[in-house]
């Protein structure tokens, strides 16, 4: 039994020797081509020992990659060779650059492995319309046996690249993330093609990336929204409607889109003096600022759409120090219910969010991505229609223009 024993293991030692002789023998070829070749030949050849090196076990997953700096000192290249070796092994899904901490080593195998958690990336966690979609996903997916992981971006980019980072080196079955700004071009693509190599489903909620159509989400109907909200302003005899959107997400731009076509079906002209374009860092203030130059300029402007509930507010909460009455001087509409408290009894008059169905929508789709349930035999619908909420924040004004 004993020299069974003793030949099995000598007999593991001699495949793990051997391994690491054909990885030996690899790199030597390699490198006798690197001496001479192109570029290209050049920065190949790097990312070819380094892969082997990761699968022979040399470099084992979790373990850090050499610096730029000593990987072109070891190789005898140019450290842009050595960067262009590393970009193209991340995006092959063998390593990840972590921002502050280094590049790392990914366990490619690691997909096969389920975790029972699943990811969660919105561009808020604790205000807004957030805690009741995050309490959605999570009461479906408890149910199911999965655990979130919880992240949010304040609708940076670059925060949501480095979440997705740090979610490829997790053990994580999924991903339900909302993109920031999610009408403009994503330019860390490569984060979610690592993700699909990793084996790892993701949905989009609230919107998707312009390049990224194809991808399940989850959205609301917005044009038709802000379409609703518009012809109930024209049908109360409104007639110099403005409009306040968000340009940096799909949610924003849908809305304005859906504000232009009520218009455009009443037969009436827009006017871009009268509408404000923002982006998210200018939320605070930019909003406000031209709506003071509005009265300060005596538009005449007679209601206002926001893009949501919360630049209504603080569009309400200006005009309130500009001693302009809503709704008799303007009316105003939000958008997504989020603000049920009334404001000296103004209650806003805006389109109903979904909040909690919404996050039940998005776990029951991302529990059929991990199944492997396809389009055709999903139960999840993928758009929800809006419904209008009428507050006292507008006034019929068909008397008052009768009069004129």
């Amino acid at each position: 039994m004993t020299n069974d024993k003793s030949q099995k293991k000598k007999g593991v030692s001699l495949i793990i020797l051997k391994k690491l002789r054909i990885c030996k023998e690899r790199e030597e070829i390699i490198g006798v081509f690197m001496c001479e070749g192109s570029e290209k030949v050049k920065y190949y050849n790097v990312k070819e020992i380094l892969q082997q090196q990761m699968e022979c076990g040399k470099i084992k997953p979790g373990d850090k990659i050499p610096s730029e700096n000593q990987l072109s000192q070891q190789f005898h290249v140019s450290r842009h060779t050595i960067r262009k070796a590393l970009a193209i092994l991340e995006d092959e899904g063998w390593i990840v650059a972590e921002h502050g901490r280094g590049t790392f080593c990914l366990d490619h195998k690691r997909k096969k492995k389920v975790s029972k958690n699943i990811a969660v990336v919105t561009t808020y966690l604790s205000d807004y319309i957030f805690p009741r979609l995050i309490q959605g996903i999570d009461e479906v997916l408890t149910k199911n046996g999965y655990s979130i992981i919880l992240k949010n971006t304040y609708n940076s980019r670059k925060n949501e690249e480095l979440a997705l980072q740090d979610i490829v080196t997790k053990e994580v079955d999924g991903l339900i993330i909302e993109p920031s700004k999610s009408a403009i071009f994503c330019q860390h693509i490569k984060q979610y093609k690592m993700l699909e190599r990793l084996g790892i489903p993701y949905i989009f909620i609230q919107g998707s990336y312009p390049q990224m159509k194809e991808v399940a989400s989850i959205v609301m109907d917005d044009v038709k929204g802000a379409y609703l909200l518009t012809k109930y302003l024209i049908t109360l005899g409104h007639k110099k409607i403005a409009g306040i959107f968000k340009i940096d997400d799909m949610q924003g731009n849908n809305r304005h889109k859906g504000y232009v076509q009520a218009l455009n079906e009443a037969g009436m002209i827009y006017n871009p003096d009268y509408v404000i374009l923002y982006h998210t860092e200018d939320r605070r203030k930019k909003p406000k600022l031209e709506v003071k130059e509005w009265i300060e300029k005596n538009e005449g402007i007679d209601a206002i759409v926001c893009y949501n509930d919360q630049v209504a507010w603080d569009i309400m909460n200006q005009l309130k120090e500009m001693e302009i009455h809503v709704p008799s001087d303007i009316s105003i509409t939000g958008y997504d219910n989020s603000i049920p408290l009334e404001q000296e009894g103004i209650q806003l008059t805006t389109i109903a969010h979904p909040k909690e169905q919404l996050g039940q929508m998005a776990a029951q789709l991302i529990l059929e991505k991990i199944n492997d349930i396809n389009d055709e035999n999903s139960k999840v619908s993928r758009v929800i229609e809006p419904q209008i909420i009428i507050g006292n924040s507008c006034i019929d004004r068909t008397y008052r223009y009768r009069m004129l």
